[in-house]
């Protein structure tokens, strides 16, 4: 049995994922998410994303929801919202096809509000 070549994804890409099936409250459908795990270390074929979703005024006050504004150097059609309440740990497989590379910045913003949604408080 031949395995397929590894996808080259990276912390900060930003892929559309096929999120189906859900369940509940989860996220659904083919959307964007963010990379967020390194790649270096692991040898599955897995990956740690965090689902963006169009930006709406009500996530203003939800800690969880950082917001991307739409640029040429993200390529995302509007402002969004990076949701890091539902990050996921996801096969490659899922992973349809990349769109871009998010700042350093955001990924740093989306790091600390997955501390705070875990508790983490260094």
């Amino acid at each position: 049995m031949m395995n397929k070549p590894r996808l080259k994804i990276a912390r900060g890409d930003i892929w559309l994922i096929n999120f189906d099936p859900t369940m509940g409250d989860e996220i659904q459908k083919t959307r964007p998410a963010v990379v967020l795990s390194i790649n270096a270390a692991f040898r599955y074929r897995l990956q740690i994303v965090a689902p963006i979703t169009s930006w709406q005024k009500k996530f203003a006050d939800d800690f969880w929801m950082i917001k991307v504004v739409s640029s040429l150097s993200n390529n995302l059609d509007n402002d969004s919202a990076v949701n890091a309440f539902q990050i996921k740990s996801l096969s490659e497989e899922r992973f349809v096809k990349k769109i871009e590379t998010l700042s350093s910045q955001i990924l740093d913003d989306i790091a600390t509000a997955i501390a705070v949604c875990i508790g983490y408080n260094p």
